[in-house]
């Protein structure tokens, strides 16, 4: 999971020191007063748009670790190790400074960044202090009761206020105001960024699908209303519009796992996510993964790819590789500097998305063809070097195994969404299986933790016991009747 560093400035030990600051929030005489919101812009995106992440990818059941047991891959997380508010305060101090200066769209932006960070936490918590924590960063209080022990937002309202506030975001972006510099992911295009916030928002929409009878919510009815109204909610409307993070040949601008020991020689594929590959022909295979050291066969045979089971020993996965029956990672994830970009979120997923509405009932449309043009988008996106030709796309999309299916709709929808998301998106496509149950996680080997369970969740940092004992008791109590662990189903899951 992407890791985030606990710099909430509602500490106890704030109170306990009787510091009257934290760090974030000292006055310095010989620093100005007034920071380019441009400068925090930049800081902010590259750490939203980061999403590469290989735990989330062994979670998932794409890849395969062989140099130890991986909690992620075996399931057997606990405490996550911290909350994430460090995030969500440099977001507001962009606005602030954005208000000294009347930048107002930094300010709408940040709305869109506290929507994103906030989600990112309650999906991985349920419950978090969400009002009280939003008021103590936006007001600099480090001293309130309030701010030192904020209390815990349900989940419900939790999400209408992100719903709001991305709404907010969208319908106040405007090419009226100052021009946004420091912008690495849309270099200031204001239109660009509405298609994104409001594709974004549909992702939400469709998380709290469980909840689509909520009348507080009006989950169908927001939806409905974005997609019915292109002029005033504008949509992603091809590759070009990705929300992504382009890596360089520059030293810190390069992939993740550029030069990374460990993934040039301890990471292979799943085999259940070889299977959903190999079932269909997809040419995608040949750029997600190697052939098997032991296969005669050329790299463009589908049965020259095995891959390792998540759930079995190492034991058995290591005997497996060492016999030359497994396939390993694609080179480029480790030897080339560039890659692919990193997703926030992409074309593809939103024609899943609609394709998934359509299917539910929620919006009118034919679901075939954002189902299909998902697939294909994706294949473009992922075509590393050009392995694969445009017609080999068309091949693969035009077979009537591919096709929607009546009663297997939403399963294809989410099995190909899973597959766009190899490698990307950080912990998305684990919160989309969870969601929906697709595709089907293996857990039946001998290695498997959590007596057998995928978690549903993360435990609350001790951090919060320390410092906010009482509140968050009370969530834990409020939410999960066995307690604070990793199997409670959170509200957006019942």
């Amino acid at each position: 999971m992407k890791q985030y560093k606990f710099l909430f400035p509602v500490l106890l030990l704030t109170a306990l020191t009787g510091c009257k600051k934290l760090t974030d929030f000292q006055s310095n005489p010989n620093n100005p007063t007034e920071a380019d919101p441009a400068l925090g812009l930049t800081a902010i995106e590259l750490n939203a748009f980061s999403n590469i992440s290989a735990n989330a990818a062994l979670a998932s059941r794409y890849l395969v670790y062989t140099q130890g047991a991986s909690n992620a891959q075996y399931y057997g997380w606990q405490r996550e190790s911290s909350m994430g508010y460090a995030n969500i305060t440099q977001v507001v101090k962009m606005e602030q400074e954005a208000a000294k200066v009347s930048k107002k769209n930094y300010r709408y932006l940040g709305k869109f960044f506290r929507a994103y960070y906030v989600v990112s936490m309650t999906q991985r918590f349920g419950d978090i202090p969400y009002s009280s924590m939003m008021k103590a960063i936006s007001e600099n209080d480090v001293t309130s009761a309030e701010a030192i022990r904020p209390s815990y937002d349900s989940q419900k309202d939790i999400y209408a206020g992100v719903l709001n506030d991305l709404k907010i975001a969208s319908d106040s972006l405007s090419n009226q105001e100052a021009a946004l510099n420091g912008d690495i992911i849309y270099n200031g295009n204001v239109e660009q960024w509405k298609r994104l916030i409001n594709s974004f928002t549909l992702r939400i929409l469709m998380s709290l699908s469980k909840k689509e009878a909520d009348a507080t919510l009006n989950i169908r009815q927001r939806f409905a209303e974005i997609v019915s109204n292109p002029a005033r909610y504008p949509l992603l409307q091809s590759n070009a519009d990705n929300g992504k993070l382009t890596y360089y040949d520059i030293t810190g601008n390069q992939y993740p796992f550029f030069n990374n020991n460990s993934m040039k020689t301890d990471y292979y594929l799943d085999s259940t996510f070889v299977d959903i590959l190999r079932t269909h022909n997809d040419p995608r295979l040949l750029v997600f993964g190697k052939p098997k050291p032991s296969s005669t066969l050329p790299p463009t045979d589908f049965d020259a790819y095995d891959g390792l089971r998540g759930s079995a020993t190492l034991a058995y996965n290591t005997g497996k590789r060492g016999a030359g029956n497994a396939s390993q990672i694609h080179d480029r994830y480790a030897y080339h500097a560039t890659n692919e970009p990193s997703l926030l979120m992409s074309y593809a997923e939103l024609q899943f998305i609609l394709a998934e509405a359509v299917v539910r009932g929620w919006i009118a449309g034919n679901a075939e063809t954002f189902y299909k043009e998902g697939i294909k988008a994706s294949m473009i996106f992922s075509n590393f070097n050009n392995t694969y030709t445009t017609a080999d796309i068309d091949k693969f999309i035009d077979q009537p195994s591919i096709a929607l299916q009546t009663g297997a709709e939403i399963e294809q929808i989410i099995t190909q969404k899973y597959v766009s998301m190899f490698m990307n998106t950080d912990w998305l496509p684990f919160f989309e299986q969870r969601r929906t149950g697709f595709p089907a996680f293996e857990t039946n080997g001998g290695g498997i933790l959590n007596n057998g369970r995928i978690p549903k969740r993360w435990m609350y940092p001790n951090s919060e016991y320390e410092n906010n004992g009482t509140n968050v008791e009370n969530a834990v109590r409020a939410q999960f009747s066995e307690g604070d662990n990793v199997n409670g189903a959170m509200w957006i899951l019942q």
